[in-house]
Formats: C-alpha cells, structure tokens, sequence
C-alpha cells in the first residue's frame, strides 16, 4: 500500500494546502501549487478556497499530482480500541463521518475526563515526532473537526491515501503538519496570528525569516524554494501564516515525491495514518 504511485518518468505537479473545517471568504482554504526540477522547488500559484465544495472540486483535478494536507488522516489507536469503534480505517472513517461534531465532542471530553491530569488525550504514533497536536483535539486547533470534514471528502474524490486506502494513483494524498517544517526553520518564534492585536513586528520578522531560509534550502528537506518577489511579498506579509503554511506543506509535498514510498515508515500503522516528513 506504501509503493509509488505517480506514473514514473513524469514529473507530478505538487500541492500543499492549508485546511479549514469551516472555510468562508474571510478564513479560506489555502492551496499552493508548484512543481520541481531537481532540487529547486518553483511556486507557479496559490489559490484560495471559501467553501468545502470548493475544496472537494480541487481534489478531483486530473492528475499526476502529489499533495500534502494539514489535516489529520486518522485517529489515535487507544482511543478508537477504548471507544469500541472500528478498527479498520475505512470503516472507521465511515463510523467517524456519520457522527455530529456535537457529539464528537462530548465523546472525547468523557474519553478525557476519565483520564488523570497530563494525560487526557490519546496520541498517534507520529505526533512525537511530529510535535503536532492530538488529532482528537477539538479546540485550539479543532483537528478532530478538520479530520471529520476533510477525510471523507478525500475518499469520496477517490484520491490515494498511501497506507490507508487505494485509490486513484495519479491523485496522491499526503497528511502533512507545516508546524514541524516552521520549528525547523525559526525554532519555537511565533508567526502568525488571526488575531490582529497579534499581528506584530516581530511575527513578520519571523515569517521573513522563515522564508528567506525556505529560498536558500536550509532544511533537511534538501529543497530550495524559488518565488518571484510578488510571491515572496505576499507569504511575508499574510499576517495570518496560512500563505506560508499552504507552501510549508508544497515543500513537504515536494520531499515525499522523491521518497520510496512516499518517505512513510515501513511500520505504519494503517488505523493511525502518519505525518509525511516526521
């Protein structure tokens, strides 16, 4: 389930997208599209999506393509046992997407509240690693939400999930974290916020920062970004981060399409998913 699947000798375009349970024109989806030769990684756009329709109109464009997405693609093994809920991915994510967010919540806030105090939520293999938030966490960030809007509109576009469901091989789907790429680049610094009080000096040091780092390669990813100076204007001064979180996911996007199997463990565990790049 792991092997490559993007028709070998044609280079697939790349895609990282930022996600919103909730997308409105005020707090969009963010896609950004791209493509590499080599080692360089060329931005060509960044679209903006105000609706979960729109969202699942983009994952049915043709292919080949290789996206990284700032969702989660499963749910802690713990959890889905102690909860009685199936064991299978697939018809967990069914289970999962025929429940309301109302009673998602009461149920992992039981799941919680029976637990002793620094170990309320279940984590997934990968959120070590990956220093991400527990994908059953329903506030700040409300990834459990972003899991139950994004993941089904995945499988009803019939892309590929590699370690979790087969589907169209030139349409490959990635679960990507753009946090673990930002601590890479400037540490533990902030910055972004929605909040405009918090828009500060200081976060749009970080986000030039950050992208001055992106331009001249210096990841583990191997991969340089080229942007054209409107591009660059644009990731520094969306105070909002989800510009520059939409091309942190392109460059993981870009890392996986040059990995054997998509650079996922050998051991993945097919009920957890795992964060490309951890």
């Amino acid at each position: 389930m792991n092997t490559r699947s993007v028709s070998q000798g044609q280079a697939p375009q790349l895609l990282g997208v930022d996600f919103s349970s909730a997308p409105r024109a005020a707090k969009p989806i963010v896609a950004a599209w791209g493509h590499c030769a080599g080692t360089v990684l060329r931005l060509e756009a960044i679209e903006t999506l105000a609706s979960l329709d729109g969202f699942l109109q983009l994952l049915h464009r043709p292919g080949p393509w290789v996206g990284a997405f700032d969702l989660p693609f499963g749910l802690p093994r713990e959890l889905v046992e102690a909860l009685g809920w199936p064991t299978e991915w697939r018809a967990l994510m069914q289970h999962y997407a025929g429940l309301g967010r109302d009673e998602i919540r009461a149920t992992f806030a039981a799941f919680c509240a029976a637990r002793p105090v620094g170990a309320k939520f279940a984590h997934r293999a990968c959120d070590g690693p990956a220093g991400s938030s527990p994908s059953m966490k329903w506030v700040n960030p409300p990834v459990a939400f972003m899991l139950h809007a994004g993941v089904p509109r995945l499988v009803e576009a019939g892309v590929h999930l590699p370690g979790l469901h087969p589907g169209d091989p030139q349409r490959v789907a990635l679960e990507a974290y753009p946090g673990l790429l930002a601590r890479e680049l400037i540490g533990s610094r902030s910055y972004k916020s929605d909040d405009k009080a918090r828009q500060t000096p200081e976060r749009l040091i970080a986000r030039k920062d950050m992208v001055d780092a992106l331009e001249q390669g210096r990841t583990r990813l191997g991969l340089r970004l080229k942007l054209t100076h409107a591009q660059r204007d644009a990731l520094v001064a969306d105070a909002s981060g989800d510009r520059l979180d939409a091309v942190l996911c392109l460059m993981q996007a870009g890392w996986a399409s040059g990995q054997a199997g998509w650079g996922l463990p050998a051991d993945l565990d097919a009920l957890e998913g795992w964060i490309v790049t951890a």
